[in-house]
């Protein structure tokens, strides 16, 4: 062969090594994401997943992929598309957003590992055999968010200590619903204070929840645990700064986004740890002997801004107890 020839044939080979080299890389790992809101009230939470993943090995675009799956709080989409994700033949699926989330998964599939976060009792929901064991394809992360009503409306008699009543704004589709405003109801009634049970299981019914709260005259609400109302906490909070009602919310984002106070899990970290999970499965780990985790970080904010719109003087030791103050 001529040395031209040889060169032209040498350049020509190496011009295609590219191409099989990229040919030959195995696909990406592929995490199927299911969660029952809407995807642009949950970007801080997906950052925390994310991170999750990032501190186990895992980062998106390099080693990994995600596909996404919003029902725009709609909860009758979500076997549908926890469907979707299993005929994707993902590797794992995370079910981040409450039970019936991790319901909707649990019945798509008995093979596909499975990451829940969720309030309550996963074991008593029949999702899990226990929680050091969980025994089949799911684990993941059990929050104290929908059992600390009790400890939430003592914080927040704090604020009102004159009250004599709340309103209690729940949502009845969350399976934990009953449960969570019997506890707020007992703990009320010992307190020698009403606590009326208002409904809101759509974006719709939380408007009229808040002209029913302020026909009954209440002191004080107490929001509960929802994937809803995470998603609509800009509603939330604009209708308790219209009715002027001190408001207790579940969680942190609520008070950052102008809410009086809120008591309970950091969501930040509860993801962070199911992006960890998520992460580990990967490696190999088999959910069934992943015991569920239960959150060891709590989070007292309050809002100053919105306590002296509303006039409320906060207490000293209130103040000392919080873990932030907004000022």
């Amino acid at each position: 062969m001529r040395r031209r020839e040889f060169i032209t044939l040498l350049g020509s080979a190496a011009a295609t090594w590219p191409l099989v080299a990229r040919a030959q890389q195995p696909a990406l790992p592929v995490v199927g994401f299911l969660r029952n809101t809407k995807a642009a009230s949950s970007e801080r939470l997906v950052s925390a997943f994310r991170q999750g993943l990032k501190e186990t090995g895992y980062v998106v675009g390099q080693n990994l992929a995600i596909e996404y799956r919003w029902t725009d709080n709609k909860n009758d989409r979500l076997p549908e598309l926890a469907a979707d994700l299993v005929q994707r033949k993902v590797a794992v699926i995370v079910a981040a957003g409450g039970i019936a989330t991790a319901l909707a998964a649990k019945r798509a599939t008995q093979t596909i590992p499975v990451v829940f976060e969720l309030g309550g009792d996963p074991v008593g929901l029949g999702l899990i055999s226990s929680l050091n064991r969980p025994g089949g394809n799911l684990t993941g992360i059990a929050l104290f968010a929908n059992i600390v009503g009790p400890k939430r409306l003592d914080l927040l008699l704090n604020l009102v200590p004159k009250a004599s009543a709340i309103g209690l704004l729940v949502n009845p589709s969350n399976p934990n619903a009953a449960t969570e405003a019997k506890q707020a109801q007992e703990a009320a009634q010992l307190l020698g204070i009403k606590a009326q049970v208002l409904n809101a299981g759509a974006e719709g019914d939380i408007d009229v929840a808040f002209a029913t709260l302020h026909r009954l005259n209440a002191d004080a609400l107490l929001v509960t645990a929802s994937p809803l109302f995470v998603a609509r906490r800009d509603q939330l909070v604009a209708l308790a700064a219209r009715y002027a009602i001190p408001t207790m919310f579940p969680f942190r984002d609520f008070t950052t986004s102008g809410g009086l106070i809120s008591y309970g899990d950091s969501l930040s970290d509860a993801f962070r740890q199911v992006g960890i999970y998520t992460a580990r499965i990967l490696k190999g780990e088999k959910p069934a002997d992943l015991p569920v985790v239960r959150p060891t970080k709590f989070e007292l904010v309050i809002n100053m801004q919105t306590a002296k719109a509303l006039g409320l003087d906060i207490p000293a030791k209130l103040l000392a107890l919080a873990d932030e103050v907004i000022e």
